[in-house]
């Protein structure tokens, strides 16, 4: 898990998935994306304590529905209107990165949702490392669901692979939440799940924080927790702000990365 730019009750969400504290009980159980596909419940692969827990106990059966979902991502902590374009930089175990994420005008279908596809690409040194498709998609209560990404990695400048691709619904994958509609303290959720290969999760850590990067100064902060149990010794945070989204990436345990944001430019609504 590289320090990324990607992104206590419960969070019921219209799509059918439950959000739940780490002390809670299982999520919704009733009939799931997974079951629909003809998919098996699966469970987390990595025996490790866990740092962040979505208390579904790895049975995890997010609910699926295209009616559910609307075209534009106006989340205020995970705005993804069309030609936003975000630079980050930062040091990491690669070296000096640039990324630079922006919000394409393409769409694409996943599990019947027509997800808006933002692109991240990222340099270390000035050479690209990795060139990424996300697709992301909103529900009607505000939630914003991550549906998987294409995505390659490069090695001294050329393409060496797309290790970490996923698409839900395909092979077992199933998609997660990038951000919450109503994000508070506690609450922990899955940010992706395909057995093996992508399996993170987040939790709310702290709200109405203040936090200053190079791009400028921000009040009313959301702070995140992301872990994964294929990498249980790296756990990072990141930093949120309203009407502009992440604004850092800081590697909490593990390899001292951090990212911040030097610039940003809204897009339009579609």
């Amino acid at each position: 898990m590289r320090t990324t730019i990607k992104t206590v009750g419960s969070i019921a969400v219209s799509a059918g998935l439950v959000l739940t504290s780490a002390c809670g009980s299982s999520s919704d159980t009733g009939g799931s994306a997974a079951t629909q596909a003809g998919i098996e419940p699966t469970t987390t692969t990595a025996a490790v304590q866990a740092v962040i827990d979505p208390g579904d106990g790895g049975d995890y059966q997010p609910v699926i529905d295209p009616a559910d979902f609307v075209d534009a991502i106006d989340n205020p902590y995970l705005p993804f209107a069309i030609g936003s374009r975000w630079v980050y930089q930062g040091d990491s175990a690669e070296g000096h990165e640039r990324v630079v994420v922006e919000v394409t005008d393409q769409r694409k279908e996943v599990m019947g949702v027509s997800a808006v596809v933002v692109r991240d690409t990222v340099h270390a040194d000035g050479v690209i490392v990795e060139d990424t498709f996300d697709w992301f998609a909103q529900d009607r209560d505000g939630n914003v669901w991550y549906l998987g990404e294409d995505s390659t990695a490069y090695e001294d400048g050329q393409p060496a692979g797309t290790e970490g691709s996923w698409e839900a619904g395909v092979d077992g994958a199933l998609p997660g939440i990038a951000m919450p509609a109503d994000p508070t303290v506690g609450d922990a959720y899955r940010q992706e799940f395909f057995t093996g290969e992508a399996e993170d999760m987040g939790e709310i850590r702290r709200t109405g924080e203040t936090f200053s990067t190079p791009s400028g100064d921000y009040d009313d902060v959301l702070v995140t927790g992301e872990w994964t149990p294929l990498e249980p010794e790296v756990v990072e945070e990141k930093y949120y702000a309203p009407g502009v989204g992440n604004i850092a990436a800081v590697s909490v345990a593990g390899e001292p990365d951090r990212l911040e944001l030097v610039s940003f430019t809204p897009g339009t609504a579609r």
